[in-house]
């Protein structure tokens, strides 16, 4: 009895801290706990046991860990180490943290000139709050350096976004899977405490068996009574842009537009922005520091909206954000309800609208194999590595392995976290450990993602409540009818489209013409494939910047350019609306159009030639002779294939496609006859799709060496 009565004392004194820290946090002396986040607290600072906490986007996660690691740091505790994925979450909350008083600091890449003085505070006890990324516990100076006296000394562990640990989750990171070893190499009775909000049960499970034994999951409701949601399903993407142009700035205060591609971002923003909106894109290829300037504006209401993909998500805090629309559909209701999710986190209403596109499925299927291990590559990177012996970097292992960096470093990572390869200061190594490709657990994984696909298109045709749906597919035992969304209250968003609106986004979209940038570079490591190319190329052999018509993943041309090389599709001559197009790229670049700038370096070409097409012909001949045709240019023919023509297919790396390329180009008799009247002179180059660049570069090369000028190339599309 008298332990009891202890242990009640010791409980009701926790409580009575907790409360006091979060009030101080907070800064309202009335505020109280959430349901479930003193449970949590007291898990940790009094039970020193590992939880996972999935409640809603708002509820409060971050409170859990800061309220525990001052009162942690008040029983003598070392400071709270937090695991986080990106950037823009470190600096929200190294932010809120200095505002509740809270010490936090943060070791990532952006930072790198204060890392000492960040290591001078944790020596000095002067830090409640470390914030890192998982790659930073992977990269091996940390590794050897730092990271053992950070175990040694962390009073608390927090993994954020606890759902990038699963790879059953729509964003995983294999790097979180090392936090499983760095929560085995804490000291005995150091707390863990992993939050997301978007895990179903399947997520839950996995996490759960990352973080060990005896673990307490505390799981709310994930519905959200501030979001209105709702879903416009339009003809095509000139009525799509054409309903934002006519609503946007009808749309309650400021929000996120996403679009699933950059492009698709780009062109967006840059519509709108002509159209009088104050909009700014935001992609992965968006510089960092013009990314951290364009969150700040949204969140000082200064911009209406950032068109972005789903680079701006986990971590961007904007409690009064007013809306969110989607351009082109999430591949999963997982996805969708975390970027929804950054609407109405302290606001009573927020609208979320989503403009599905015919092209999502096509751009879902792109992403999901681009992301999945292959066993013949996994094997080709480990056979490289044992046979080298000694550490390798990327770039050397890429003219090993036909792997594009991206996907190269990826799996790299996986087999890293299987154990089969290490990360040390030369780059890669084998630790000879043996690895078994597991074929059962891939092919589930990618069942999983249709049926995720699957589930948003039904999300998409319910007649039921969006709601309900979308929490009941991540498993809410709790998931009700909100009583908000279309389908419950009725549509709230209006159907009409301004037809100058309409027009102007048809404008936009059949406006032609993207830069094509020429390699300046041989790949390095070309030696070890027979190709004999080193260093800079030549410019007495390079080719001249080019254009491309369209993207394949761009709102306008792009859709009819996937249709023209989808698989199946027939080879026939161009039509004349793409041909027309195709020539107002030329007058443009002619001149300097808005997009481009003139060839006027290079001059007007002189004459026309094709490369030729094992897949296209007739497309690429009826392109080549239509605009020698209306250009009045004489069409000089097309280049000779050697050695069976270039080998290979779309997603290689640059060494391996130049290696496939390499003199199975070459300028034929008939072609070197026709060109002696033009020696000197520049030559329009034209193909049907570039992925890599290096044919055009090949093919270029060729022209060079026989004589031509300038090789300008103009192409139909560009993968990618």
């Amino acid at each position: 009895m008298a332990n009891n009565q202890e242990s009640a004392a010791v409980l009701s004194a926790t409580r009575r801290d907790a409360l006091k820290v979060l009030r101080e946090l907070v800064g309202r002396p009335e505020a109280d706990f959430h349901e479930g986040q003193f449970e949590a607290i007291e898990a940790l600072v009094d039970g020193g046991r590992q939880a996972l906490v999935v409640q809603r986007t708002g509820w409060g996660k971050s409170a859990v860990y800061f309220v525990s690691s001052l009162l942690l740091r008040r029983r003598g505790a070392g400071p709270t180490l937090i695991v986080s994925p990106l950037l823009a979450l470190m600096r929200d909350q190294v932010a809120a943290a200095a505002r509740a008083g809270v010490r936090a600091v943060a070791i990532n890449s952006a930072n790198q000139l204060e890392w000492d003085n960040v290591l001078a505070q944790l020596a000095a006890d002067e830090v409640d709050v470390l914030l890192v990324s998982p790659e930073r516990l992977t990269n091996p100076s940390f590794r050897e350096t730092q990271l053992p006296e950070l175990i040694r000394r962390t009073g608390l562990l927090v993994i954020d976004e606890a759902h990038c640990i699963s790879d059953w989750g729509h964003d995983f990171r294999p790097d979180y899977r090392r936090i499983s070893d760095l929560i085995r190499q804490l000291p005995e009775g150091v707390p863990v405490l992993a939050t997301t909000a978007t895990a179903n049960s399947r997520v839950v499970h996995d996490i759960e068996e990352q973080l060990g034994r005896g673990v307490l999951t505390i799981r709310g409701s994930l519905g959200r009574e501030s979001l209105r949601l709702g879903v416009l399903t339009l003809n095509d993407s000139r009525e799509r842009l054409g309903w934002l142009l006519t609503h946007l700035g009808q749309m309650p205060g400021s929000g996120i537009i996403y679009t699933l591609t950059v492009s698709a971002a780009e062109d967006t923003a840059r519509l709108l922005a002509e159209a009088g909106h104050h909009v700014l894109a935001y992609t992965g290829r968006t510089d960092p520091a013009d990314r951290e300037r364009a969150e700040q504006l949204l969140k000082g209401n200064q911009v209406k909206a950032l068109v972005a993909t789903s680079a701006l998500g986990m971590g961007f805090d904007k409690p009064d954000l007013g809306f969110v629309i989607h351009l082109g559909a999430p591949s999963s209701p997982v996805a969708y309800y975390q970027q929804v999710g950054r609407a109405g986190r302290g606001a009573a209403n927020a609208d979320v609208l989503l403009l599905p596109g015919k092209e999502d499925r096509d751009i879902w299927q792109y992403f999901a194999t681009a992301s999945m291990p292959s066993e013949e590559k996994a094997a080709a990177v480990l056979s490289a590595l044992s046979e080298s012996g000694a550490a390798l970097s990327t770039v050397a292992l890429e003219s090993r392995v036909d792997l594009r960096r991206t996907p190269l470093e990826l799996l790299l990572k996986v087999l890293a976290v299987d154990g089969a390869v290490e990360r040390v200061g030369g780059g890669w190594r084998s630790t000879g450990r043996p690895w078994d490709y597991d074929a059962e657990r891939y092919a589930r994984i990618a069942q999983a993602r249709v049926d995720e696909q699957d589930s948003m298109v039904i999300y998409q045709d319910t007649a039921g409540c969006r709601m309900e749906y979308i929490t009941s597919v991540l498993d809410d035992d709790s998931a009700r009818s909100c009583g908000r969304c279309d389908n419950c209250a009725g549509r709230w968003f209006p159907l009409e489209i301004d037809t100058t609106a309409a027009d102007a986004a048809g404008r936009t979209l059949r406006r032609a013409g993207v830069a094509l940038e020429a390699r300046l570079q041989w790949p390095s490591g070309m030696e070890r494939l027979g190709v004999a190319a080193k260093g800079k190329i030549k410019p007495d052999e390079s080719v001249a910047e080019g254009r491309v018509l369209a993207r394949l993943t761009d709102l306008g041309w792009g859709g009819s350019l996937r249709e023209l090389f989808s698989a199946g599709a027939l080879d026939r001559s161009l039509e004349p609306a793409m041909l027309q197009a195709c020539v107002q790229v030329l007058r443009e670049w002619a001149t300097g159009g808005p997009r481009v700038a003139s060839w006027s370096g290079s001059g007007r070409p002189a004459a026309v030639v094709s490369i030729p097409s094992r897949n296209k012909p007739e497309l690429v001949q009826s392109l080549a002779r239509g605009i020698a045709e209306i250009g009045q240019l004489p069409y000089l023919g097309e280049l000779t294939l050697q050695h069976g023509g270039p080998t290979g297919g779309r997603g290689g790396n640059s060494a391996y496609r130049l290696a496939g390329v390499w003199e199975r180009l070459a300028v034929g008799h008939d072609l070197q006859g026709a060109l002696e009247p033009f020696q000197g002179e520049s030559v329009l180059l034209v193909d049907d799709l570039v992925d890599s660049r290096w044919t055009l570069t090949i093919a270029g090369r060729a022209l060079r060496k026989a004589g031509a000028g300038a090789v300008l190339p103009l192409v139909l599309a560009q993968a990618g």
